[in-house]
């Protein structure tokens, strides 16, 4: 190994994880590495005895798989369902709608939400109207809602953008499957379901593997923004916790811990989603 390889990654590789010490110390900013006091896996201990922390990954977890699964099936069927419109014309005007959310930040989406779910807003409108409701509801008052409301707003932000790569995978699809298939009488359903979706069901495997290595990632600035008193018990993820009880309060070891406690969880699933896939057969990261 050449010397400027190994300089990189020390530089890049161990150094960036030198941090992860303050998780083992009552770290205090004020003094040098030396003079820190070691307190072995208090504050790890302090995590999972918990009773916040224990309901914020409950929200974290319930949240990503939420998003997890709403996402993954928009993305599919919307992919499908742009690939069956023929003129080029339509195709690239739904697809280019669907997307521009994806460049909105999450401050002017999260607006769009508060201001669509307020008691006087579209929502509430639409469904006094079509007599669904007799009177507005809180929408984010509501505690039960807004694991939903989060989901929701995950799709309708990024299922355009999610849909490119597995529009891009069924265009590498051979035109003679469907063409066979075609002769041997297969509807457009029949096409998409023994033709495509077999098609790029490797891409959905690696994407889908990727996404479980995220299953703590379940967002911080839609919870934050949407989140109020009332729904706390629901909204509030780790990032936010790390946030409110480690750093806004100078518990840096804290919110190591916290992090810590993430990054394992996520290299552990995505190790044994990976090796899944590779017992079943399918096509794998590693």
């Amino acid at each position: 190994m050449s010397v400027p390889l190994m300089l990189y990654i020390i530089l890049f590789a161990y150094v960036p994880v030198w941090g992860w010490s303050m998780a083992f110390q009552d770290y205090k900013p004020a003094r040098s590495f030396g003079e820190q006091t070691w307190v072995g896996f208090k504050h790890f201990k302090f995590l999972f005895t918990d009773d916040n922390f224990l309901r914020v990954l409950r929200n974290t977890l319930g949240m990503s798989l939420v998003n997890l699964v709403l996402g993954f099936v928009t993305a599919i069927v919307l992919a499908l369902l742009l690939n069956e419109i023929k003129k080029v014309v339509w195709k690239r005007t739904v697809q280019t709608i669907s997307y521009l959310p994806h460049f909105l930040s999450w401050v002017i989406v999260t607006g769009i939400v508060a201001t669509s779910l307020a008691s006087d807003g579209i929502v509430n409108d639409i469904l006094l109207k079509l007599h669904l409701i007799d009177e507005p509801i809180l929408w984010l008052s509501k505690g039960e809602y807004f694991w939903g409301i989060v989901g929701a707003s995950h799709v309708w932000k990024e299922v355009g953008w999610n849909t490119i790569i597995y529009l891009a995978a069924i265009a590498s699809i051979d035109p003679a499957l469907y063409e066979a298939a075609e002769i041997d009488g297969a509807s457009r359903y029949r096409k998409m379901l023994h033709v495509t979706l077999p098609g790029i069901k490797s891409t959905i495997v690696i994407l889908l593997i990727m996404s479980i290595g995220h299953i703590l990632e379940a967002g911080f600035e839609v919870q934050y923004l949407l989140g109020n008193g009332l729904v706390v018990d629901w909204s509030e993820t780790i990032d936010i916790f790390v946030l409110k009880y480690g750093i806004s309060q100078g518990n840096y070891s804290l919110a190591t811990a916290g992090g810590i406690f993430k990054t394992v969880v996520s290299v552990a699933m995505l190790l044994i989603a990976n090796w899944t896939a590779k017992r079943l057969g399918e096509e794998r990261l590693l």
